[in-house]
């Protein structure tokens, strides 16, 4: 069985910059640890990708702020992710709305007909998070797939549990509660 982690958008928009908060920055040090002592065969990273029409786009529309626009500082890693990442081997994964197909076909090239165990972290648990999870369920629909919840905050505090809550329904093991 191969052993995968999800880290989903750690990036400065999302912990401290345009749409932080005290909950995202809350667990950086949770995902850094997570990150260094991942002891299995993948990590993937994603990176929420705007471009500068972002303000155009259905998404701009519905949240008109502007965040993770590629080349900017907002879109890379919190520092501490990063410093957690050096020294390993990760995919990283672009991606320009809430889930990612990049994901799970990075993972069935990688791994043709591979069991897999994935566990998933990182903001926000009722966009991001969940929609990567769900997606990851459907393309693995024996898969155990866990989120951490230690690992994960959302827009609020009560969009998190609500999320937590529906991954839970969809056989998505939930822990650190």
């Amino acid at each position: 069985m191969k052993k995968v982690l999800v880290v989903v958008d750690m990036q400065k928009d999302f912990v401290d910059g345009a749409l932080g908060s005290k909950e995202a920055a809350a667990i950086v040090p949770n995902v850094a640890e997570k990150i260094r002592t991942f002891n299995g065969d993948e990590i993937l990273v994603t990176y929420d990708t705007h471009y500068a029409n972002y303000l155009e786009t259905l998404e701009g529309k519905k949240l008109p702020v502007v965040h993770c626009i590629e080349g900017t500082a907002g879109h890379t890693l919190d520092g501490e992710v990063q410093k957690a990442l050096e020294g390993k081997e990760y995919t990283k994964v672009l991606k320009n709305t809430f889930g990612s197909f990049d994901v799970p076909r990075i993972l069935r090239e990688t791994y043709p007909g591979e069991a897999l165990e994935i566990e998933i972290v990182g903001l926000c648990t009722d966009i991001c998070v969940v929609s990567n999870a769900l997606i990851l369920r459907a393309a693995y629909p024996n898969a155990k797939i866990t989120v951490d919840a230690r690992c994960c905050a959302g827009v609020s505090p009560a969009t998190h549990q609500a999320a937590l809550a529906a991954m839970g329904c969809c056989q998505i093991d939930v822990t650190g509660e």
